[in-house]
């Protein structure tokens, strides 16, 4: 009998959650490097970085800070390496959104420096997973890329993550959510016992979120918010990071990656286009794949969805006068060859697609 060797990056080295303090967080910090990369992007956190840079000089730190201009795209990635190289930057401090992040981890990796992510929202779990989204400079979904490990510290500071808009936190949500619905169509069936441990927890983590994301959302602050921000920021990341590549997206983000094509769409969050497109996986099930339950579970979501103020229909995500031309689009790369959504357990051809996310559409409850 054959062995095999799996290697997994599962989660952080070192997690620092809740009121951070920041002179303890900076003393790990410090530890890692003395020169750091302080990288962002967004004006809303300008004024926190040029705090965080302050704090660093006081702390005996010798930071840098870059900029980016676009998504985490190639060309962004090649002009702060060489910023990063200049100085001889021997770490890096990613702070911001999902793509900012990622733009840290990967730039780190591929100069074998520490990484240190600082989520400013809970909208994704990339502060968490040794993954990055690659995008052009246009903010079109080009690839993802598995890197060689998960960030050596991540700081989740509610006192940030709060700030951030209420929208971000729906977004988030609907993207852990996706985890059970992707996780337990690619990887129910696994005889790997991480992986079906992975799933298991992935559906605890879409429970929990069913249960207590209104009054999340209700209550910045409160106790179900603490939980739940840290559940779509921390616990997702864990999921994938058990459940390795196993464990693997599928027709949710390939819809996802396929609606970033258009650029109508970049005004959603990436939770907005996950979230949606788990009600077309689910149509797809159910209209392709002969699952009833999957009509089940779209109608269970519906509702939440909607009070959460989610997308349910392509007009929600800006679509409304998208052509028929358009929505080939996003159906086509959605369905290239390499995409996660063939882990669908029955095929999918682009015409497939394209009737489910047309179907997949829901009346908002009247005022």
């Amino acid at each position: 009998m054959g062995n095999s060797t799996t290697t997994q990056a599962i989660a952080p080295a070192h997690v620092l959650r809740g009121e951070v303090f920041w002179p303890e967080a900076i003393e790990v910090i410090a530890r890692l490097g003395r020169r750091p990369l302080l990288l962002g992007r967004s004006a809303d956190t300008a004024t926190l970085r040029e705090g965080l840079l302050q704090q660093f000089g006081r702390h005996g730190l010798k930071p840098h800070a870059a900029c980016l201009q676009h998504d985490c795209c190639e060309e962004d990635l090649a002009r702060i390496s060489a910023l990063a190289e200049t100085p001889s930057c021997d770490l890096v401090i990613a702070t911001g959104g999902g793509k900012v992040l990622d733009a840290g981890k990967l730039l780190a990796d591929r100069l074998d420096l520490p990484c240190v992510t600082v989520p400013t929202s809970a909208a994704t779990c990339a502060g968490w997973t040794a993954l990055a989204n690659l995008y052009s400079p246009n903010g079109a979904f080009a690839q993802d890329v598995t890197l060689r490990r998960c960030p050596e510290l991540l700081v989740f500071d509610h006192a940030l993550v709060i700030q951030a808009p209420a929208r971000t936190l729906a977004s988030g949500i609907a993207d852990a959510m996706a985890k059970w619905y992707e996780a337990s169509v690619s990887s129910g069936g696994s005889e790997d016992g991480l992986v079906q441990q992975a799933v298991q927890m992935a559906r605890i983590l879409r429970d929990q979120l069913l249960l207590e994301g209104q009054e999340a959302m209700a209550n910045p602050g409160g106790a179900a918010w603490k939980r739940v921000a840290e559940a779509s920021a921390l616990t997702a990341g864990l999921v994938g990071g058990l459940g390795g590549a196993r464990c693997r997206t599928v027709a949710a983000h390939a819809v996802h990656n396929g609606l970033t094509q258009l650029e109508a769409t970049h005004g959603s969050l990436h939770g907005e286009k996950v979230g949606f497109g788990v009600l077309v996986q689910l149509r797809l099930e159910e209209l392709v794949g002969g699952n009833r339950l999957a009509a089940q579970a779209r109608r269970q979501l519906l509702p939440f969805f909607r009070a959460l103020d989610l997308p349910l229909s392509l007009a929600d995500l800006g679509l409304d006068s998208a052509s028929l031309s358009d929505l080939r689009t996003v159906c086509a790369f959605a369905c290239r060859e390499d995409s996660d959504l063939h882990h669908l357990p029955f095929q999918v051809a682009p015409d497939d697609l394209l009737a489910a996310m047309v179907s997949t559409t829901a009346e908002r409850q009247p005022a």
